[in-house]
């Protein structure tokens, strides 16, 4: 929703695994209400040799209205969250895959972080089996 933690993943590896199994994939996060980049995520991505510190969230109506077109829209989002998601024109496939919103986790800071490492792992494993699969 706000490009600071799911999608910020999901470009991460997509770009990471599409670079290592030299697939000609190009990958772009964006949010329906770009926010700031969540520290737990750029800490997580830091310990897995990825910086995005720094990186500026974007709008998937920047995107939409910069006419991108592409063939897959993956949304990492909850479902009702997706739907508000605008249908680019080109796409031969839309999927969703509704992972929980790091902004969400409570504990103390190392629980938090513990919770976000789980989940980049999640995106991260779901993201390298994408990629092996599809054409590039």
């Amino acid at each position: 929703v706000h490009n600071s933690a799911r999608s910020q993943f999901a470009e991460e590896y997509a770009l990471r695994f599409a670079k290592t199994l030299r697939k000609d994939i190009r990958a772009e996060s964006a949010g329906l209400e770009p926010g700031e980049l969540n520290p737990y995520v750029v800490k997580a991505l830091k310990e897995d040799g990825i910086d995005i510190a720094g990186k500026k969230t974007r709008s998937v109506i920047d995107l939409f209205n910069a006419n991108r077109e592409y063939e897959y829209v993956v949304t990492v989002c909850s479902r009702e969250a997706e739907e508000r998601c605008p249908v680019f024109p080109g796409i031969s496939k839309r999927l969703n895959w509704p992972f929980e919103d790091p902004a969400d986790f409570t504990g103390t800071p190392e629980e938090i972080a513990e919770k976000t490492r789980i989940l980049r792992d999640r995106i991260k494993g779901k993201v390298e089996a994408f990629v092996r699969s599809i054409e590039g």
